[in-house]
């Protein structure tokens, strides 16, 4: 697993051992940011239920300005601890051993990108967008990817929310939601 492009191009990351933890593959990986190359520059973003980080400290590397990691797996936050130090970003970032729902009942930022991809099964990415559109935590514009299982249809989310495309890799599904102006 390595960061795609940007300041850190190439830099390779640690991955959890075992199971528990379900990385992005590359080919999602490079989708995904394909679809939102011109969104991050300058966001703030957050990596929700972080794993191993890569998908924050991709979009560090191609120039948001910020990232809160989530996740509530300590084993997780040190390997995003880790990762985040290899590739220099310590500065930029900071690591929350929270439960999500924890997390977004007091989160005191607005975000320009999120990123939710929560163990596959599990309701947690379903329950994490009630609480983002009920919260209220995305700037106008702003943007939030979800990755799932293919066969499994999100649902649409209250105004100023608006569910966008689906791009579908083989057995999974990141879907784009943006908030409007």
């Amino acid at each position: 697993m390595r960061v795609i492009t940007g300041l850190a191009k190439g830099r390779r990351l640690e991955e959890l051992p075992g199971l528990d933890t379900r990385p992005t593959t590359s080919r999602v990986k490079e989708g995904l940011f394909s679809a939102i190359q011109f969104d991050i520059e300058g966001r703030r973003v957050l990596d929700l239920f972080a794993g191993t980080g890569q998908l924050g400290i991709e979009a560090l590397s191609r120039g948001a300005c910020f990232c809160d990691f989530v996740d509530s797996a300590p084993a997780a936050l040190n390997i995003v601890r880790r990762n985040v130090r290899t590739c220099g970003f310590e500065d930029r970032c900071a690591c929350h051993g929270k439960d999500f729902a924890a997390f977004l009942s007091r989160a005191g930022e607005k975000y320009g990108l999120i990123f939710l991809d929560p163990p596959y099964a599990s309701g947690e990415l379903e329950r994490a967008l009630e609480l983002i559109a009920e919260i209220d935590i995305v700037v106008e514009n702003g943007i939030i990817v979800c990755e799932s299982p293919a066969d499994h249809p999100l649902p649409d989310l209250p105004d100023p929310y608006e569910k966008g495309r689906d791009y579908r890799y083989g057995k999974i599904r990141s879907t784009l939601y943006r908030r409007r102006a």
